[in-house]
């Protein structure tokens, strides 16, 4: 299940070699990639996109059980990793600038990755089989009670969340496109 963390190395993994290319770009053009050029928009609409996959397909999973597409476990290690390397492109597309809608997608975009962990840990607090089903029995009542609450409430503020950074995610990208393209 979650208990090896396997998709987080990967996560890290991928981060490293992300950082590699922008690094060498970094060092190549002598400056940061401003998010306007073609690099920096390749890095937002790539996390964007990853980022997209983290919201709809584990939910279109989660919702669909009679649905064989593989594993619950597989699904919510493949949510998290392209929930770590979705936002971290789309922070390296800022340009480590933090203005206006773009800012405030950054903020929401910092939250709910850290909501993610916080949700992750208290997932694997709860015994469940390969399949991610819950083992009941396995931990004293109160405590499999307390747990379930405790992920009732994380789901009850992480995805409202989620919810808001796409919206401004949308805004942020149809002006990007009214003003740097349209206009010119």
């Amino acid at each position: 299940m979650l208990r090896g963390g396997k998709e987080l190395w990967l996560a890290l993994l991928a981060g490293i070699l992300i950082t590699g290319v922008y690094g060498a770009v970094v060092v190549f053009t002598q400056r940061i990639p401003a998010a306007g050029e073609l690099f920096g928009h390749l890095l937002g609409v790539f996390g964007f996109l990853l980022m997209l996959m983290t919201e709809t397909l584990y939910s279109l999973r989660k919702r669909t059980r009679s649905a064989r597409w593989g594993k619950m476990s597989s699904w919510l290690q493949f949510h998290i990793f392209t929930g770590l390397v979705g936002p971290y492109m789309v922070l390296l597309h800022t340009s480590w600038k933090f203005n206006g809608i773009a800012g405030v997608t950054t903020l929401f975009t910092v939250i709910i990755v850290i909501s993610g962990f916080i949700g992750r840990y208290i997932f694997t607090r709860i015994p469940r089989t390969l399949d991610g089903l819950e083992i009941e029995g396995a931990l004293s009542e109160s405590a499999l009670r307390q747990a379930r609450r405790l992920m009732s409430l994380w789901h009850a503020v992480h995805i409202p969340i989620g919810m808001v950074l796409f919206v401004t995610a949308f805004v942020h990208m149809g002006g990007a496109l009214y003003y740097a393209t349209f206009l010119k």
